[in-house]
């Protein structure tokens, strides 16, 4: 019989031979100087030979265990190799079947679709870094209590609202899981309610009138490429989401009918912006420059790809502008309460404006063309204003809307 004297004392040859030690259970040396436990057995009247592992990951103590298990399985008709088939496929199957696999799977199903770059890094960085705590589990062993441990890390450093981001995001995960029968329960569900609430941060926006027509004579200053200065232009005079611009395609713009037609980013809803005296010529000054590109703003590096998120945010700071001060996004909230305090339109105009959900007294959605006549006004009107303050420091007569 072997011991681990022995098997220590093992040197290697020029071809594998084999040591027994008890009841089918012997070492294999092998050229290389590798060693490995191997279990010798009949099985339906013919000599089998199964791997068990290697030496000395595999103690001795624990071969003869394993063999003795083994050993069992045989008596009661079973064969050891399909049983070590059948293991090391629910091995590969549970590796394969990871929460953080699953959740890379469905992030690079949601990047071919079409999901931002910004957004894949922030995900992925979800997946890799703030989840790593469950990201090697079987999604089928993580529970609500599991996922909530790894929420409340987040929720210790101070970034609340990425763990809210966490816990909507691994809802989606478990949700393409069990779709694709993988899994068949969401826990990120029974923990609405259980995070902290983070606090509301409104976004950086300028409302004030002087203001309003300090940042448009900087931004109208922009001497960086005609592109940027377009996208400069017409960020505030249009008030859409900052990847809806830079997304923006040519053949969504009808200039003639003075209108640009998409689908939202956020509601996957037709929309249309009409398009002001101001944006159309904008827009046409910058047509002979990328009307090559699918895109109306199209990328530096390559025009088959539009310009980078943080193209206008980038031109902002370059200008002196912080993110405390307006941000992309800070030119929606800008608008909205212009156009309400100061223009008197409408709210419901300016929210349909905005792309948001707007229902009639039935809870029905109204469609894109609700107010479409009253919100080509408001539009005009609103480049009209932008321009009052552009072009003089003095309180010009403000333009009103139609109430």
């Amino acid at each position: 019989m072997l011991t681990d004297t022995k098997l220590r004392a093992l040197k290697p040859r020029t071809s594998a031979y084999r040591l027994a030690d008890a009841n089918g259970l012997c070492i294999e040396v092998r050229p290389s100087g590798a060693k490995a436990w191997r279990y010798r057995y009949r099985y339906a009247g013919k000599p089998s030979i199964i791997t068990l592992a290697e030496y000395p990951a595999m103690g001795l103590a624990e071969a003869r265990a394993e063999r003795d298990r083994l050993r069992a399985l045989v008596r009661g008709g079973g064969n050891p190799a399909n049983v070590a088939r059948v293991e090391r496929a629910a091995k590969v199957e549970r590796a394969e079947n990871t929460f953080g696999a699953i959740a890379t799977e469905f992030l690079n199903k949601r990047a071919k679709e079409g999901l931002s770059p910004g957004s894949v890094k922030r995900e992925r960085r979800l997946i890799e870094k703030d989840m790593a705590a469950i990201g090697m589990l079987p999604i089928t062993d993580v529970t609500a209590p599991l996922l909530l441990g790894a929420l409340r890390k987040l929720e210790k450093r101070g970034v609340v609202e990425t763990a809210h981001r966490a816990r909507s995001f691994a809802g989606r995960v478990f949700r393409y899981a069990i779709a694709t029968g993988r899994a068949q329960s969401n826990p990120a569900n029974d923990l609405v309610g259980a995070l902290e609430h983070p606090q509301v941060k409104h976004l950086a926006t300028v409302t004030d009138p002087d203001k309003i027509g300090d940042l448009l004579r900087s931004m109208y200053s922009y001497s960086g490429s005609p592109v940027t200065q377009a996208a400069l232009k017409l960020a505030p005079m249009l008030f859409v989401r900052p990847g809806e611009l830079r997304k923006a395609r040519w053949a969504d713009i009808d200039l003639p009918g003075a209108e640009w037609r998409f689908t939202t980013s956020k509601t996957g809803t037709p929309h249309i912006v009409p398009l002001a005296t101001q944006a159309k010529e904008i827009l046409e000054d910058l047509q002979p420059l990328t009307r090559r590109s699918e895109f109306v703003f199209p990328g530096v590096r390559s025009a088959k790809r539009p310009m980078s998120e943080n193209t206008v945010t980038a031109a902002l700071r370059y200008l002196g502008y912080d993110g405390d001060t307006i941000t992309g996004h800070g030119f929606r909230a800008m608008a909205r309460t212009v156009l309400d305090e100061v223009l008197g339109f409408r709210p419901d105009y300016i929210e349909h404006q905005l792309a948001h959900a707007v229902r009639d007294p039935l809870g029905r959605a109204y469609n894109r063309t609700t107010h479409l006549a009253e919100r080509k006004k408001m539009m005009q009107a609103w480049a009209d204003y932008l321009d009052a303050l552009r072009v003089s420091a003095d309180n010009l007569p403000i333009p009103r809307g139609v109430a």
